[in-house]
Order: structure tokens, then sequence, then C-alpha cells
């Protein structure tokens, strides 16, 4: 298993050159290509209202302020692969809402790389990465808006990166709680496991689900992934307890604190949705890495 395509979103945020920055490395260590795709944010419904006057000249320039936007996003793009030692790309300005319209490119894509919410924003901006996640079916690398938009790269025969390179995968941790969620996302992380140093399988409060985790928690992963040539330990820590049932608490913030502790430069986690509408709602533990990750995560769904 490789990503063979990978999508990247491509917009005017001060960080999006870090998203191209991962893309190539990735490609180079996959021998893959690469798609950028920069969105108008026209809704393609609007091209059905037979309401709208296309003849309007207010629409017209409209369209062509956004078509320019879009066109500046991707005006980098190119040059910064070719610098980059990546070759095979295409760019792709598309007539859609930002969400719907990459949802459907990641469909025929083994990887898509959005970034995560600058802070302050809100409304269908701060729903995005989510919205991705949860209608396209493809996993989705999130980068974080810290992450460093410009450097140079250098990948080995192996496919090893250079030190100081911003793609992800060298200390990996796992966030593990046996659900077909987290499942699918270490299985989508597979390409990047195999090249990691080291792989930390954490999980949170085992012993309130023991017909989970069973004797051994997290002893059928290790040894699953080990038949991948994947060499991983687990380590079992408990998120804080509040109230009167002690119920656990704060589990997303746990798992961000245990990956700064651990210096991991990738955390892989099953995202759980909980509705399918336009503003997609996550669950408590994917808002909360969401929002506080200084790391790249990985998400499956």
């Amino acid at each position: 298993m490789a990503y063979k395509t990978i999508l990247v979103h491509l917009d005017e945020t001060p960080h999006a050159g870090a998203r191209v920055l991962m893309a190539a490395e990735l490609a180079l260590q996959n021998d893959a290509h690469v798609i950028g795709v920069a969105l108008t944010g026209v809704s393609r419904f609007l091209y059905q209202n037979e309401m709208v006057d296309e003849q309007d000249p207010n629409l017209a320039r409209h369209l062509d302020v956004l078509r320019e936007r879009a066109a500046r996003a991707l005006a980098g793009f190119a040059p910064q692969l070719q610098a980059l030692g990546v070759h095979s790309y295409e760019e792709r300005v598309l007539d859609d809402e930002p969400g719907a319209g990459l949802s459907l490119v990641a469909r025929h894509a083994d990887l898509t790389i959005v970034g995560q919410a600058l802070p302050g924003q809100r409304g269908s901006a701060a729903g995005f990465p989510a919205e991705v996640l949860t209608e396209s079916g493809c996993p989705v690398l999130v980068v974080p808006h810290t992450a460093r938009p410009r450097g140079s790269i250098s990948v080995s025969a192996a496919g090893v990166a250079s030190p100081g390179a911003p793609a992800p995968g060298r200390d990996v941790l796992v966030a593990w709680n046996a659900s077909k969620e987290a499942a699918r996302a270490v299985h989508e992380a597979l390409p990047l496991l195999r090249r990691a140093e080291s792989v930390t399988v954490a999980i949170l409060d085992a012993e309130l689900h023991p017909a989970l985790f069973g004797n051994a928690p997290g002893a059928d992963l290790v040894a699953w992934l080990g038949r991948h040539g994947v060499a991983a330990q687990v380590t079992l820590d408990a998120s804080p307890r509040h109230g009167l049932l002690k119920r656990p608490s704060q589990v997303g913030e746990s798992l961000l604190a245990l990956a700064a502790e651990r210096s991991c430069d990738l955390m892989v986690l099953g995202a759980f949705g909980h509705s399918r509408i336009r503003e997609t709602l996550l669950g408590g533990v994917t808002r909360a890495v969401l929002d506080g990750m200084t790391v790249p995560v990985l998400m499956a769904h």
C-alpha cells in the first residue's frame, strides 16, 4: 500500500505552502501524483438555479473576482513542486464550495492534505477539515497552522526524508480506542507507520472497557502492525475524571499532551462524526484535537 494520488487544498492562507511542502515529500516517498485544488466558493447549485440571470454583469464580475482569487492560490504550486523535485502533478480551479468540491475530488485520491482552521475562524471555514473528513471517504492529513511554510527537502532512495523536513512520521502516536474509525485510521496510516522510527499506541481508560481491550490492551494491534513491518509499543494512561460518576473527560487534550510529552511529529486518530449536515458536528475528542493540534494529524472516518 502506498499513497499514489495525493490531493492538497490550496488557498491564500499563510500556511498553504506547508501543505505543498508536505505533499511534495510524501509524493517523493511514494512515487505519487499530486493534485493541487483551489476552489472559488461558488456553489455548484448556482448553475442549476433557473432564477439566476446568467447575463447579469454584476454576477460576471463577482465570478471573475472569485476565480482570480483561486488562481492566485495556485500561482506558486507548480514552481514549488518543481523546485522540490516533484514532476508528476496537476492543478485545478473548481467552481464549488470548498468542502463539497474538495470532497468530490478526494474520492479519487489516496490521501487529502488540508490545513487546520485558523484561530477565530467561524462557520464553514472552521468546519472545513471536518466536512472533507466525513464527506470524502478519503483519509485526511490535517496540517497545523504553525507548520513551516517553506523549505527544502531531500528524500533518499529508501524513501527516508532528510532531517528537518516537515513531513510527519518519525515519531508517531496512534490514538487507539478499538473502534472501527480508529482501525481504519491505522490502516490508512500504514505507509507512514512503516517509515517511522517509533510508534506508540496510546490507550486511555482501558479499564473502563474490558470487553474491547481484554487482558492485554493493544496487544492484538501491536501484533498486527508487526506483521506489516511496524514495531510499536503500548502506553496506557487515564484521562481526568470528573463528577460523581468519575467519567473520563478531556480525552483529546490528554492525547495532545501525550504527543507533546513524547515529542511525536504525527498523530493517527479515528474521527467520530455525529452529523452529515454541511457544518459537521464532530465528537468532542476529534474537535479538541483539531482545535489544539500542533503536529499533523492523520484522520479517517
